[in-house]
């Protein structure tokens, strides 16, 4: 079947592009002709999940995303809010969860290159980046071999391009063996009045294609990431792209340049479905036809049909509508930088997406086909009935704990609390010299040259809590994000968010997803955090399992004042040590659950959000008081990991004493773990200086934010007492040895598993 010949697909064809029978049917009644082959490939790209949020979008309207910072909502090529100055914070998420399972290096690295796109593309310099990975367990020689690809995959392509990767998180866990999660966050800046939109106008102005030459890998990415994995997933080799961030950086540079001039109308990535989306959005955005002739396109195979050229999804391409008459001059700016600035096609006025090869045209949709009119679902949703067994978690059927200071250093070498350095120092996060709260330090800060300014931003996600509760497991991502935000002193403003969930034609992985939004968008109202975009990751699993439910969620905040940014590491000998919030016992879905019992049960923690939010401001406003040294929210491991965390990288110890739970595990063997390592919500260890103790202490009262002394910063142990009763007594360098190496250990020295 050739680009231009209309023949009626069969049942196999119609599969292999990620279509249904109904909804081939449903594009031959909108066309009024069967497609052609190029048509049909066009219209399986921007009607997949990953292009068209098909089963999404009608969860997704809800969300809050506007307020008086919000310059830019969903819907371009990344969100925008406004950070004072005439200045922009420009950012988004995205995920390349299944290229990065198929070929983890490339897969990542180019995840990579992609978000850096979407940041340059509205105009703004991309000045860090973060990631929010899983992985199953290490001791699979498969998970080993995903997890040292695609963080170098992550570090080979950012460090290359000169973007800081300052931070971002890290979790295992059995789910995600057969499909690993590869979330990459972007944050640049721009100047507020000169974002550049994604949008064609202007009938007659020319259509150029710049940047790398066109090939044939990532034909068919886009559907490739909205179905599940199989045992041919291997197969899918050539649907993974190759990235080569030196050609980005030239990229990125010209593309700035050029929208420094008056000679752009609108500007795209060929991201997914790559010259298929870019043509398409723009002509749909703008309301107008883009007509293009494939013969045209730089290209770097021969022989490459229509249909290759249009689906390939190869890396560092753009896609300019300039004004009729400045093509010398975008031109020139390019050939400068040593990149192809091919004119091959221009904007009509039809509204139609038209695709020619020389003189034969191959595909004429209308633009609305493809966007507007492509389908919504709207998935029957069905409470999974394992959940009832799952929240039941009845602790006396547990084999009693082992010794606290067992269990504590257990937690330390777990790879989900230990160290991430075998992870960042692949990663230059110092370059461009704006990094001020570097990885593993505290939630990555970067401060705004020319300003006197600094953002931080943080990802995160508790999946376990999620699977239990995906309600309240959203909310909870939602706090910690922010949460972290605000211990470095900054102002949460912004957020973005990438959903990975399993097949949605399960109508328990659709209940899940639902329910999920529903949380994050009751999160975001009550800490006022407006969601100015995102990615949705569905179809995550592999042979019928599902990975956990994981909504990231990333948040950005400002600090008026970078030089008065907070980390996590206690700072001086007699410090008094703070403790914010309230602990009470709580170990659903904790990690000590997992690792001690190889148990996801209970319910997550309870989240306050008034609570949650006074917590924040307090933190905002103390900070920027001047009266914390250091703060550090209690998560993974509560308040015992929390607090031996503080310690590491100071060389200073910590005596502190916290009141035992009272509640109905305080009178079982549990009531210690559940009182050190139990996991309540909106909890925060802060030093203060001691003569300014007393004054931070009035402030927290006045906010309505419990606050309790617990503790001194000094010695070379770590201490940990419940009411008065020794449970943790541990050499501070001990507990950071193992807490730095543990995840080293286990990948350099693992103990071989099926």
């Amino acid at each position: 079947m050739s680009s231009n010949k209309t023949v009626l697909a069969d049942d196999a064809l119609i599969k292999r592009h990620g279509l249904t029978r109904e909804e081939y049917q449903q594009i031959i009644k909108m066309l009024g002709h069967v497609p052609t082959l190029t048509e049909l490939g066009i219209f399986s790209v921007m009607w997949s999940e990953h292009c068209s949020y098909k089963s999404s979008r009608v969860h997704l309207q809800t969300l809050p995303t506007s307020g008086p910072r919000v310059l830019q909502g969903p819907g371009e090529n990344a969100g925008a809010v406004d950070i004072g100055d005439g200045l922009a914070a420009v950012f988004k998420i995205e995920s390349h969860n299944h290229p990065s399972f198929i070929e983890p290096y490339q897969g990542a690295a180019t995840g990579v290159g992609g978000i850096i796109r979407d940041i340059f593309t509205m105009g703004a310099r991309p000045i860090a980046l973060l990631n929010s990975l899983r992985f199953g367990l290490l001791k699979n020689s498969q998970v080993r071999r995903l997890f040292a690809g695609v963080v170098a995959g992550i570090g080979g392509y950012g460090n290359s391009i000169g973007i800081p990767t300052v931070g971002g998180e890290v979790g295992f866990d059995k789910s995600y063996a057969g499909n690993p999660l590869v979330n990459v966050f972007c944050l640049g800046i721009a100047k507020a009045d000169e974002i550049i939109k994604a949008a064609a106008s202007g009938a007659g102005n020319p259509v150029y294609y710049v940047g790398a030459k066109t090939g044939r890998d990532g034909i068919h990415g886009a559907t490739m990431a909205s179905a599940e994995f199989d045992e041919s997933s291997a197969e899918k080799r050539p649907a993974v792209q190759v990235g080569d961030p030196f050609m980005e950086k030239l990229l990125l540079e010209a593309c700035l340049e050029a929208m420094k001039t008056n000679a752009l109308v609108g500007i795209q990535d060929m991201g997914a479905a790559g010259l298929t989306c870019s043509t398409c959005e723009m002509g749909s955005r703008g309301d107008v036809g883009i007509e293009i002739d494939v013969s045209l396109v730089p290209q770097r195979e021969t022989g490459m049909t229509p249909y290759e050229i249009m689906l390939s999804e190869s890396q560092e391409r753009m896609l300019l509508v300039v004004k009729e008459g400045h093509e010398e001059e975008i031109e020139q700016i390019f050939e400068k930088w040593d990149l192809h600035a091919v004119q091959i096609g221009q904007v009509t006025a039809d509204g139609k997406l038209r695709v020619k090869d020389q003189d034969v045209i191959v595909a004429d949709i209308p633009n609305r086909l493809l966007t507007e009119e492509a389908p919504i679902y709207h998935r029957p949703t069905t409470e999974p009935e394992s959940l009832g067994t799952m929240r039941n978690l009845t602790v006396s059927s547990l084999e009693k704990p082992r010794e606290t200071l067992q269990i504590f250093r257990q937690l330390l070498r777990s790879p989900n609390v230990a160290s991430k350095r075998f992870v960042y120092r692949q990663y230059d996060y110092m370059v461009r010299t704006n990094t001020i709260v570097s990885p593993g330090m505290g939630t990555g800060t970067v401060r705004v040259k020319g300003t006197n300014h600094a953002l931080a931003m943080s990802v995160d996600c508790n999946a376990r809590y999620v699977a239990l509760d995906p309600h309240a497991g959203a909310q909870l991502a939602v706090a910690e994000a922010a949460r972290n935000v605000a211990c470095t002193g900054a102002l949460p403003i912004g957020a973005t968010n990438c959903l990975n969930f399993g097949n949605p034609e399960r109508p328990e992985i659709m209940w899940q997803f639902a329910r999920a939004v529903e949380g994050l968008g009751s999160a975001c109202r009550a800490l006022e955090i407006p969601i100015t975009g995102g990615n949705v990751s569905l179809y995550n699993e592999t042979d019928g399992e599902s990975v956990l439910p994981t909504p990231v969620i990333g948040v950005i905040g400002l600090l008026d004042q970078a030089d008065k940014v907070v980390s996590r590491r206690f700072q001086k000998t007699g410090d008094v040590v703070v403790l914010l919030g309230e602990g009470f016992g709580e170990l659903g879905g904790s990690e000590y659950l997992e690792l001690a019992h190889g148990l996801i049960r209970g319910v997550p923690p309870t989240l306050d959000l008034e609570r949650e939010r006074a917590l924040q401001r307090l933190l905002v406003d103390s900070a920027a008081a001047g009266l914390i040294k250091s703060a550090h929210d209690c998560a993974e491991g509560g308040v015992g990991i929390a607090l031996a965390e503080c310690t590491f990288d100071s060389a200073l110890g910590v005596e502190a004493n916290i009141v035992g739970i009272s509640n109905d595990l305080s009178e079982t063997p549990f009531a210690e773990v559940a009182t050190v390592f139990g996991e309540s919500a909106s909890r925060v260890v802060v030093s203060v200086e001691k003569n300014l103790s007393d004054e931070f202490l009035d402030l927290a009262a006045k906010a309505g934010v419990a606050s309790t002394v617990i503790g001194r910063v000094g010695g070379s142990n770590i201490r940990l007492s419940i009411d008065g009763h020794l449970v943790i007594d541990e050499p501070q360098a001990e507990a950071e040895r193992i807490w730095a190496t543990a995840l080293d250990e286990i990948v350099e020295s693992p103990r071989e598993v099926a």
